[in-house]
């Protein structure tokens, strides 16, 4: 046979394969699409376009009830320099934030530090601590309605039973509203034990044994073997919980509506009364649209800390 000839029927049986492989490529590509158009419409109908439209919604004065009409920065004007009750709902809500974040956080990595330990039962310890955490936000608020009460909340009753004092109006209390909620939100400090007992568990052995050669007493060694290398999944914890709580609705909307005096006005529930007792909807989308950039701009810095927060096994360079 000609060198020609055996060239040709080479090609010949080269090309068909080419071919198939690049039609499988594309096919998978358009499944690729197919699979995730279901989200991509999701996203357009329920997040990006309502997120487009509340931008919109900024700069009009807007109550459902009749068509939006334009007054360009006055929403931004009356929020920052007209509204007391902003700023009031902006504090109570970073006070909230800034204690239950750490404390919760301390509160999940100490039981996990106990929880990674052989003891009796364990299986079942570690339910009980994690299951508060998956108990709706609903049923909680009304368990710690009754636990708060005033008359006859267990709280109080074991205070005046064994040590004869007298508890405070939890929820009724402008002084002591804010801290009930702190001590509510403990209720689900398990949800981040999953996480640090995982990050727990893959700690090398060799760190362990290299450091009690050394010398190094227990404590030494949370501070300079496990922190350290489950110090990813505390930022990680810390970023997601700064997000979390400056959302808080739910407890607020149901225990106390924000009272009293506005002692427990959440910012989200301030935006909720905003937008749907008084229809005030352009209002309502620039405290949403400032929430938003507020939670972003703080992610980004907690971000950007990231260098000197959390170690990196095997990178020297940080």
């Amino acid at each position: 046979m000609a060198a020609s000839e055996i060239a040709r029927s080479s090609v010949a049986t080269v090309r068909p394969a080419h071919w198939w492989q690049s039609n499988l490529k594309r096919r998978r590509i358009i499944a690729f699409y197919l699979f995730l158009l279901p989200w991509m419409i999701g996203f357009v109908i329920f997040t990006g376009g309502p997120m487009l439209a509340s931008a919109g919604l900024a700069f009009t004065r807007y109550d459902i009830l009749s068509p939006p009409r334009w007054v360009g920065l006055s929403n931004f004007e009356r929020m920052f320099f007209d509204d007391p009750l902003f700023w009031v709902s902006l504090r109570v809500t970073a006070v909230y934030t800034f204690v239950v974040v750490p404390l919760n956080t301390t509160i999940a990595y100490c039981l996990s530090l106990l929880l990674n330990r052989n003891v009796f039962a364990l299986s079942g310890w570690r339910t009980a601590y994690y299951v508060p955490y998956i108990v709706p936000t609903v049923a909680a608020s009304y368990l710690f309605w009754w636990l708060f009460n005033t008359d006859f909340g267990a709280i109080n009753g074991v205070l005046w039973e064994f040590f004869r004092i007298d508890g405070p109006s939890w929820l009724g209390s402008e002084e002591w509203v804010l801290p009930a909620f702190i001590i509510m939100s403990a209720w689900g400090a398990g949800g981040g034990i999953i996480l640090f007992l995982a990050a727990m568990q893959q700690v090398p052995t060799d760190l362990y044994d290299s450091s009690k050669v050394d010398g190094a007493n227990a404590f030494q060694r949370l501070r300079h073997v496990t922190i350290p290398m489950t110090s990813f999944v505390i930022f990680f914890t810390l970023v997601t919980g700064l997000i979390y709580t400056f959302q808080i609705f739910s407890a607020g909307y149901i225990l106390t509506q924000g009272g009293p005096n506005n002692a427990s006005l959440f910012y989200v529930l301030y935006l909720y009364r905003i937008g749907w007792s008084y229809l005030e909807m352009g209002r309502a989308a620039v405290l949403a649209w400032f929430l938003f950039l507020l939670i972003l701009g703080l992610t980004v810095l907690v971000v950007r800390s990231a260098d000197r927060l959390v170690y990196y096994a095997g990178d020297d360079s940080r």
